[in-house]
């Protein structure tokens, strides 16, 4: 015969599981998470989205927001108030270092160290308004990547794998190329509260070279049938238990991330052998030359995730766009890095008719200071303006929306918060922002929290 206090111990975790499932569901199932396709809330302009990371803060006046009254007041004192909150002292304004051109039949200033990405500015959607709320590179990396800058929240590509599933059952929804393993680490690219299927599936890291950066633990050490028999055992021992506890969206992500684990063999091998590519799109990409060879691999990669059917990709150029100092040599060599790889995933998505529904993202977790730091040669972060471009998915092409203030420091006219980016980039995957959510700790969260707004003006 049980004391009470057994009783209670015994039967306390049934009670639980019986509150959950009614919570839940009135039928006492979770609804299981999987990486199905799932119909969107409207009709949606694309299926997919690349972002091209520039982790550091480009500078905007150095780079697409051209600022001719800062190369005429050089070196004179700014004549507004500096922000209340700086992350170290700046002096005066200093001009930038490179020559800017118009290019394209829409007149867009590109600066000297874009040569390659000029030529496309007639498909490219600058917004030169963005702006975010933190000025350190954790918190600014945080809201930019999950909406938050001081809580751990589902990252972007999080959303769109729960909210749409993925195209491809034997891939992740959501691939981050050699993220950076610091501001924030695998937070930038958890699923959070989200089932754990959804967060991204890391390929190396930026202390990795992209050529030895791959998918890990594909290649199985038992054979196929042998993994088989393994997979059916273990789903049936937690199908067992889940009989016995009631749902838990937990043990049902881990064995989907299981199942899919045991798919991505069959393909991930194909999908990272490039010696089917030709000798001129590696020469395209400039996988052949020093400088450009590590981003171009992650281009290359990148449009061949999208080929099959990965729904959100991120390539991270880490961690060199930070210059407090040795602003001109350095903005130089990183936009070298990058120009021309970027420019041949833009030709290849397009000759292949996939930038139609593919949206094309380049920027970084904030602007810079038009303000010298560090003798004459370095910015200071700067969260109050920062410019992005974007292609495809019904992306308005040739457009410029925004803008700064006559010197580049303060977003003016348009502001675009990260929330309202969001919005907009979720929009275009036919996502209302508004009601993308998940209940966790009794309440309903989204992407974009309390806040956010399309911005339908720079969409066709």
């Amino acid at each position: 015969m049980q004391t009470r206090r057994q009783l209670l111990k015994s039967t306390a975790v049934g009670f639980g599981s019986m509150a959950l499932a009614g919570l839940m569901d009135q039928s006492g199932k979770a609804e299981e998470p999987n990486l199905i396709p799932r119909q969107s809330h409207f009709p949606a302009k694309a299926k997919r989205i690349i972002f091209l990371f520039m982790h550091g803060g480009p500078s905007q006046v150095d780079t697409f927001d051209y600022k001719p009254q800062l190369a005429k007041d050089d070196n004179k004192p700014i004549p507004f108030a500096k922000p209340r909150v700086v992350s170290a002292p700046t002096g005066n304004l200093l001009k930038s270092p490179f020559k800017f051109q118009q290019h394209g039949e829409s007149g867009m200033w590109v600066s000297e160290i874009f040569p390659h990405i000029a030529k496309h500015v007639d498909e490219l959607t600058f917004v030169k308004s963005v702006h975010g709320s933190n000025s350190r590179h954790g918190a600014a990396l945080l809201e930019l990547h999950t909406g938050s800058d001081t809580f751990i929240r589902p990252s972007m590509g999080s959303w769109l794998g729960y909210g749409l599933g993925n195209e491809n059952q034997n891939l992740p929804c959501y691939i981050t190329v050699c993220p950076s393993l610091t501001h924030g680490g695998a937070n930038n690219w958890g699923s959070a509260f989200l089932p754990a299927l959804y967060q991204g599936t890391p390929i190396g890291n930026a202390g990795t070279a992209s050529e030895n950066a791959k998918i890990p633990f594909i290649k199985g050490s038992t054979s196929t049938a042998i993994q088989q028999l393994e997979q059916k055992m273990l789903r049936n021992i937690n199908t067992k238990h889940l009989e016995s506890t009631g749902p838990d969206t937990e043990l049902e992500s881990r064995i989907k991330s299981f199942e899919l684990a045991f798919r991505l063999q069959t393909q991930a091998p194909q999908l990272q052998d490039i010696s089917t590519e030709t000798a001129k799109t590696l020469e395209m990409y400039g996988i052949n030359n020093g400088p450009t060879k590590d981003f171009g691999l992650q281009c290359l990669m990148a449009r061949r995730f999208a080929e099959a059917g990965v729904r959100f990709i991120q390539l991270s150029h880490s961690y060199k766009w930070d210059q407090h100092g040795a602003l001109e040599s350095a903005h130089r060599s990183n936009a070298m890095e990058v120009d021309q790889p970027i420019s041949a995933l833009l030709t290849d998505l397009k000759q292949r008719g996939l930038l139609e529904d593919t949206i094309l993202w380049w920027g970084g977790e904030f602007g810079r200071t038009p303000v010298s730091q560090g003798g004459r040669d370095g910015r200071d972060h700067n969260p109050h303006a920062c410019t992005m471009f974007f292609a495809g998915g019904g992306m308005k092409p040739g457009i410029q929306y925004g803008a700064t203030d006559e010197y580049g420091y303060y977003a003016v006219e348009d502001k675009v918060h990260f929330h309202d980016l969001h919005a907009t980039l979720l929009h275009q995957l036919g996502l209302d922002h508004t009601r993308l959510t998940y209940q966790y700790a009794g309440r309903d969260f989204r992407l974009t929290d309390v806040h956010g707004e399309v911005v339908h003006d720079i969409l066709s």
